[in-house]
């Protein structure tokens, strides 16, 4: 059996501190992708939730009937219909309506919560209603929420952007420095006709070990700080933080994101290792 020992090594020292940042770019990737993909299903299930819903608001006595007549002629296409009692309303308008402000419970509308079976229902509906009285999808209503998630994606995205450029800088560091540090060899190297290709996967097997090591290690500590922060937005029970979430293709790329990490960091590495024989 033949032996083929690396030609390059790293002192302890180094291969600690290089094996500690890189664990922690692979743990704040992790945690940036995981909050993105959290938030993206949170965001999809909110919309399902509440796009076949819709609130009707009749300001005016004489429309009610009126409304209510829309509504029983389209009861098939209504899955349920919700009205909204006086103590109901008044509970809603507490904060209006104490200290002397009972008056404006003579102003207070007739309120109904419609669930649709159908979106097109909806929207076609929601026309008939609106001569008669104000209809308000969930949607609408809650689109600033939505707008507010995509916006946190967005973010998330963007972090795990410069976290991926700094991997990719830290490699490239990584790769130069032990090219300055092992010059001599590379001397002998050239001067024995060794390819570019040799040291290239010289440099990439070190480079390999301590990604591997670090990833792993970034992996396991971001999963169970992802699963905290699940379960404390679940422990708010309602609104957008409560539809947080990850499925099982989410986990599925959290998996295989430190693996393309490795995978790009060996790929910077041989290029970076090429230039620098080119260049010296």
């Amino acid at each position: 059996m033949t032996k083929r020992p690396i030609v390059f090594s790293l002192i302890k020292d180094q291969s600690i501190f290089m094996t500690a940042i890189m664990a922690l770019l692979t743990f704040l990737s992790v945690i940036a992708l995981g909050i993105a993909l959290s938030i993206g299903t949170g965001v999809i299930r909110w919309n399902t939730q509440w796009d076949l819903f819709a609130t009707v608001q009749v300001m005016k006595s004489d429309n009610n009937q009126a409304v209510q007549k829309i509504i029983k002629d389209n009861k098939e296409k209504i899955s349920s219909v919700k009205e909204i009692s006086s103590d109901q309303m008044k509970d809603l308008m507490r904060p209006w309506l104490s200290g002397g402000g009972t008056v404006l419970e003579n102003y207070l509308p007739k309120m109904y919560e419609l669930e649709f079976k159908d979106n097109k229902d909806l929207e076609k509906i929601g026309e008939q209603i609106s001569k008669h009285a104000r209809f308000l999808t969930h949607a609408d209503a809650l689109k600033h929420s939505t707008s507010a998630g995509w916006k946190m994606i967005l973010i998330s995205s963007f972090v795990l952007i410069l976290t991926l450029g700094a991997i990719a800088i830290c490699i490239s560091y990584i790769a130069r420095n032990i090219a300055l540090l092992h010059r001599r060899e590379l001397e002998i190297l050239n001067q024995i006709g060794a390819r570019d290709s040799f040291i290239a996967k010289q440099m990439q097997i070190i480079i390999f070990k301590i990604c591997s090591v670090a990833a792993s290690a970034g992996f396991l500590v971001a999963v169970p700080v992802l699963l905290l922060i699940l379960s404390a937005a679940h422990s708010a029970r309602v609104g957008l933080m409560a539809m947080l979430g990850i499925n099982g293709f989410g986990w599925l790329l959290l998996f295989l994101l430190p693996i393309c990490i490795i995978v790009f960091s060996i790929w910077i590495t041989k290029r970076t290792t090429i230039n620098i024989l080119k260049n010296s």
